[in-house]
This record gives structure tokens, C-alpha cells and sequence, in this order.
């Protein structure tokens, strides 16, 4: 057997525990916290792939792939994963996302490495089998259709074909293009697969009722043998700054609309955003906690409870490798579209106009930092979130570093954010003819 590696990093993540960082001889990335509260590991796989890693001409591919790695290796079928998993009361799921692919596990702490083994050998050894990707091509085709009728869906679709250049990997909404969907075939999983599933581009992070020095060596035990091919791994494509992303979007439109029999309207608001490797990031971070996290927040105090123009009032912030982008929304009665926009659009501008009151500032820091702590009390967060920043480039040490970005950001540094980023909205509608009438071009 191999000698195991020593620690390469550590950082306290919370109540006193502590996650260490090792790396096997084949690159790959082990992450440990030791909890022994409850006779429980969580664990979490990342893979650099998902969407920023699909071939031109095969977006979805990443999601296909997602959906059947769990349906045959070369010696098991799909009932016996289900049978092995279920038989000990685990858990075991995958799912892609825009910047990664993750494989997630619970357990017994007794099984853990019975289930470990599975999930290398899921890992490894996929075999795609041809009814099974038939099947999910036609679950995936029937996803896209249900949700092309759904307001939300189709103003968000708007929204980034706006943001976003054509092709590129942040525009999806769902399973991925249709018709791209229908035409791919096994082989083209199994040549993604070989491309990016690889240990020098894989973290596993782990959290629970486990020993580091055994958390490394059933690592090794089941994926120290996985040679790292010769073949150099690309960057994913699309991931330049913001800044080139809008000059390469030109003078294109910067409004969408989309026409829907409905009572109801959706509005939403776009702009291109920092990444997390970016400066501002955390600055956008605490300007979006400020607008739309909770009841106490600012868009649903204003524009829903004082101004009644919305059932329904938020926006999201992804976090992302690549450019993300900063959107906020609501849904209201058909006849308030034009109003609601415009006490939108004039919330958007008021973070660009005057800068947010001290008292302002600091209840969205204290919201924000709670809320983060709030977010490490699960073994499956710990792993999930100290696996994430490993993932993301940021290493491990972003989990001390993000809350200390938090509280050193003042008025002005939040203020500039605000003007750099928040200036020229995108805009996207989706409502009645009657709703939209006003920003429709005449025919």
C-alpha cells in the first residue's frame, strides 16, 4: 500500500472543527472534517465539468450524463446500484451544474466505504446503457416542454439570451437545447466522460463520524489506482471578465418580451455580474441580501407591502466561475406591468444614485453573516460548501476569508459596486398582449 499523504492545509471551519485538505499521487483532492456527533458521513463529489464543459453543438450533454450515471457500470445494472444503495439505508445522488458535476453520498459511518467503493466505481466505470439514455432523452425533451409554458422559465430564457452571447454555457434554463438533446447517442456520454471524469480534476470532500488518516487511506483504497491520462485538461470556455463579456455583446437588445395569455405579468431585471473570483463579488453579494433576502428585504417591504404591485417579489445572485449575473423580478396583475417595471427599474437605480445608509449596510451584513453560518450546521453542508470552494479554485480558506470580505466592505466600496455593475439593465417581460403592448415593436 502507499504511504498516505500528510495534511496539506487546514482551516476551522466551525465549532471547533477542523477541515483538512490532502491530495493522493494521482491529483486527486480529499477534504475532511471530523464530526463525531452523529455516526454519519456526508460526502461530496466534484468533477470540473457540467455545462462550461459541454462540446459546441452538445448542450446537454452534461445533464444527460447526470441522469444515467446511476443506471449501469461494466458489472452492475441499475437495480443493483438501487439494491446496494437502499439495502443499508443510504443515499446516493448526482447532478450537474453550470460550472461542475456533483456526486453526493450519506451514510452509516459502518458502510461508508462499501458505498464509497460504489460511488468510485460509478465514477470510473459508467456504461450508459442505450435504453436508459433513450429513456432520459425523452424525460429530458418532455422537461423542456413543460417548462417553456411556464412564465418564469420564459422571462428568465429572455433575460439571458439578452445577457449572455449566443452558445454560450449560462444561458440554459433546464436539460439543455432540444434538438441537441435528441441527437445524442452513448457514445457521446462515454467520450465526454473520458474527457473531464479524471482524478486530477476531481474534489472529494467528506464530513461526518470519520478519521482523517481513514478518510485518505479508503480514498486511496478505492481511487489511488486511477491513472491520470496523458492527455492535458482544457479550461472550460466562455469564463472571460465581465467587462469582454459586454464588449462582445455589442450593441445588441437589451429588452425581451414574450407574449402569454395570462392574468399575470413577469418582469425582470438583468445585468452582467462578477464572478466569485472577481473583486465585487462579495460587494453584489451583500447589495443583493440588502434587495431580496426575506420579508425584512428591501423590494418585498417596498414593492409588495407598501406599494401592493407584486405577489410575488425576489431575485438571485449565482454564484459562478464565469461571469454571473445580478437579476431581480416580480410577478404581478397584468395591469400593473408598466408600473411595476418602473418602481423596479427605480430600485435598481437608487443603489446607483445615493449610497445605502450605515444602518442599511450593516443590517444586510449582519443578515448575510448569519445567514452563512446558518449554512455549516449539516455534515452535508460542511462537505458541500468546503468541497465547492476547493471545486471553484477558491480553496478552503475562502470560508474564513468570504465573511472577512463581508465585514470589511463600507458604504462607498458598496456605493461603486453599485454604479460599475447595476447601471445598464437588461429587461425581460412576459405577459399578455395587452400587458407587453407598450414595449412592442410596431409591425
Amino acid at each position: 500500500m502507499l504511504p498516505l499523504p500528510s495534511p496539506i492545509t487546514s482551516v476551522p471551519v466551525t465549532s471547533g472543527l477542523l477541515c483538512q485538505k490532502f491530495a493522493l499521487a494521482n491529483g486527486l483532492v480529499v477534504l475532511i472534517t471530523e464530526n463525531p456527533i452523529a455516526d454519519i458521513v456526508s460526502a461530496r463529489i466534484f468533477v470540473g465539468a457540467g455545462n462550461t464543459r459541454e462540446p459546441l453543438g452538445q448542450a446537454g450533454v452534461a445533464y444527460l450524463m447526470a441522469a444515467t450515471l446511476t443506471k449501469g457500470t461494466h458489472r452492475l445494472s441499475s437495480a443493483e446500484i438501487a439494491e446496494q444503495v437502499e439495502s443499508v439505508g443510504a443515499s446516493l445522488g448526482v447532478e450537474r451544474a453550470p460550472d461542475y458535476f456533483l456526486l453526493s453520498l450519506k451514510t452509516v459511518s459502518e458502510d461508508f466505504l462499501d458505498i464509497l467503493s460504489l460511488a468510485a466505481e460509478l465514477l470510473q466505470y459508467p456504461s450508459f446503457p442505450a435504453s436508459e439514455v433513450e429513456l432520459e432523452k425523452k424525460l429530458a425533451l418532455q422537461s423542456i416542454r413543460a417548462q417553456q409554458e411556464q412564465p418564469f422559465t420564459l422571462a428568465l430564457k429572455g433575460l439571458r439570451h439578452s445577457l449572455f452571447p449566443p452558445g454560450h454555457p449560462y444561458i440554459q434554463t433546464g436539460p439543455g437545447d432540444p434538438d441537441q438533446i435528441a441527437q445524442l447517442q452513448p457514445a457521446d456520454l462515454h467520450q465526454y466522460h473520458q474527457t473531464y471524469f479524471r482524478p486530477d480534476n476531481m474534489v472529494i470532500s467528506l464530513s461526518g463520524n470519520l478519521k482523517a488518516f481513514e478518510a485518505v487511506q479508503y480514498c486511496q483504497q478505492v481511487f489511488g489506482d486511477w491513472p491520470v491520462p496523458e492527455q492535458p485538461l482544457l479550461p472550460p470556455d466562455g469564463l472571460q471578465p465581465v467587462e469582454a463579456m459586454a464588449a462582445s455583446m455589442g450593441s445588441s437588445s437589451n429588452i425581451s418580451i414574450t407574449t402569454q395569455p395570462s392574468q399575470q405579468s413577469i418582469v425582470m431585471l438583468g445585468h452582467l455580474a462578477p464572478s466569485v473570483q472577481e473583486p465585487d463579488y462579495a460587494a453584489l453579494k451583500l447589495l443583493y441580501t440588502y434587495l431580496c433576502s426575506g420579508l425584512s428585504s428591501r423590494l418585498f417591504v417596498e414593492l409588495r407591502e407598501k406599494q401592493g404591485l407584486a405577489y410575488e417579489v425576489s431575485g438571485f445572485y449565482p454564484t459562478r466561475l464565469g461571469p454571473s449575473h445580478f437579476v431581480v423580478y416580480l410577478g404581478t396583475a397584468a395591469d400593473n406591468t408598466a408600473i411595476a417595471l418602473a418602481k423596479l427599474q427605480a430600485e435598481i437605480d437608487r443603489l446607483s444614485q445615493q449610497p445605502l445608509a450605515t444602518e442599511e449596510l450593516e443590517t444586510a451584513k449582519s443578515k448575510l453573516l448569519g445567514q452563512y453560518v446558518l449554512g455549516k450546521q449539516s455534515n452535508a453542508q460542511l462537505a458541500h460548501l468546503m468541497g465547492w470552494y476547493e471545486a471553484l479554485g477558491l480553496g478552503i480558506h475562502y470560508d474564513q476569508n468570504f465573511p472577512k470580505q463581508i465585514a470589511s466592505l463600507d458604504v462607498e466600496a458598496v456605493y461603486q459596486a453599485a454604479c460599475q455593475h447595476l447601471q445598464q439593465s437588461h429587461i425581460s417581460l412576459v405577459g399578455s398582449d395587452t400587458a407587453v403592448q407598450p414595449w412592442l415593436a410596431p409591425s
